[in-house]
């Protein structure tokens, strides 16, 4: 595919922290897409909490399940905005690699445990991974990523994605944190109705689900509840991603830009929904922080999952030698705390559990 102006070319890519030869058949951002997908804090995802934890059933997402799903609507968008797919895809993969056990539970907590060490927040963490903690080759700590790569999850770790002095993402980073922002509205709203935490008739209340729902009818005659709420998400998705490429699409023409540099400069928030559709995903997202995210169960569930990080982080952080050799640099260099940290955000949501149970057995 012929790239835009704007993309980002493979040919241009500014290189790796430790330099590389080219590879015979693979450019950059496909090397880092694989070398993600083979990588050990990629596989925990599996098993790690997006929503709803693994103790609820087998349908509903997990940080694996919810990744993947990102990726493939930004490849879309990338593709049909004549981006680079190869590093949309990379970044879309990476995106969530520094979150802990249990979610957004786990952060919270390992980020109040962590306060005197300057906090815990998964994107900075998953640049920790991939920039430190991983260990596949033996030339370099971490990946080894691409520097576009690493700028674009820099960009989220430092929040400056908003910042008018900071330079704007490329449009690829921007593609995937719209494609992740509908992803998640999309399949929380699905799971939470499939876990029975939320009903359908609320969601019809909301004009973005109303809107999906009779494109649905109007493409199915007769639906049992569960066909059309599938149907529905299905149309929920395509609604939103259409109105984000007829969107971008013009907004990108009216911005004129003749090459990276010009997305550097004069870039920002160009890959994006309609301000109408915007507003119509807040009220959806509104409701399922209200009704989903602060629902009892969830809410017990955090509360059980926080207690037992704080426990194995006061353990850890108390006797680091307990911690694996492998973060015997971290001790060393940043402290037990951090070394703790790390150590409780490589696991996953069972290995969590397990660890506490053996801590409090004694």
């Amino acid at each position: 595919m012929l790239l835009a102006a704007y993309a980002m070319p493979a040919a241009a890519t500014a290189g790796r922290v430790h330099p590389e030869p080219t590879h015979a058949y693979r450019n950059p951002y496909q090397r880092d897409r694989d070398r993600i997908v083979h990588s050990s804090a990629f596989r925990r995802l599996a098993h790690t909490t997006q929503v709803f934890t693994g103790e609820m059933g087998d349908y509903h997402r997990s940080r694996l399940t919810h990744t993947l799903e990102v990726a493939s609507i930004a490849r879309t968008v990338a593709r049909t905005l004549r981006l680079n797919e190869d590093l949309a895809e990379a970044l879309a993969l990476a995106h969530d690699m520094g979150h802990p056990p249990f979610g957004h539970a786990g952060e919270d907590v390992l980020d109040e445990c962590l306060a005197r060490e300057g906090g815990f927040n998964h994107n900075r963490q998953g640049l920790r991974i991939v920039e430190l903690l991983e260990r596949r080759y033996p030339d370099f700590p971490g990946l080894n990523l691409s520097l576009e790569v690493l700028d674009g999850q820099r960009t989220r770790a430092e929040k400056t994605a908003s910042d008018p002095q900071a330079p704007a993402p490329l449009l690829e980073c921007q593609a995937v944190d719209a494609a992740d922002s509908i992803a998640y509205d999309a399949h929380d709203a699905d799971d939470a109705v499939e876990l029975g935490l939320l009903e359908l008739a609320t969601l019809e209340e909301i004009e973005l689900w109303q809107h999906a729902g009779r494109r649905a009818r109007a493409r199915y005659a007769t639906l049992d509840d569960e066909q059309f709420r599938r149907a529905a998400v299905h149309e929920l998705i395509d609604l939103l991603v259409g109105d984000l490429l007829t969107t971008s699409r013009r907004q990108l023409e009216s911005a004129h830009l003749a090459s990276v540099e010009d997305v550097r400069r004069r870039g920002r928030d160009l890959v994006g929904l309609s301000a109408d559709l915007q507003e119509q995903k807040a009220a959806l997202e509104r409701l399922l922080f209200q009704q989903v995210y602060r629902h009892p169960v969830v809410v017990r569930q955090r509360a059980e999952a926080g207690a037992a990080l704080r426990e194995m982080f006061a353990h850890y952080a108390a006797h680091p030698e307990r911690l694996p050799k492998r973060l015997d640099l971290v001790v060393a260099t940043e402290g037990p705390a951090r070394a703790a940290g790390d150590y409780l955000a490589g696991l996953t949501d069972r290995g969590a559990w397990e660890g506490a149970r053996q801590l409090r057995a004694g």
